[in-house]
């Protein structure tokens, strides 16, 4: 299974199937929000949503944007891990 970068989301297939997303919008040229991600039941429990939220530290990281995250998800991901921080917007 491999993340996809679509628009204003990324996404994961497996084989011909869409098993997770997590749904982006822009606010601005610098910031990134996060505004749902989703992973199929039958896929929950693998890791799959931390790796969408990873994927989406790392887009805003190259491109020097800060993170809005506001599904319950992505807020809690970057309360567990102080190395996002960096691209939390914090204004």
């Amino acid at each position: 299974m491999e993340i996809i970068k679509g628009n204003d989301r990324f996404y994961i297939m497996d084989q011909e199937h869409e098993v997770g997303a997590v749904e982006l919008s822009s606010a601005g040229d610098s910031l990134i929000i996060i505004a749902s991600t989703h992973v199929d039941d039958a896929y929950k429990g693998q890791g799959l949503a931390t790796q969408l939220i990873e994927r989406v530290v790392e887009e805003a990281r190259a491109t020097g944007k800060k993170i809005i995250p506001l599904c319950s998800f992505a807020v809690s991901e970057f309360e567990r891990k102080p190395e996002y921080r960096d691209t939390l917007n914090n204004a």
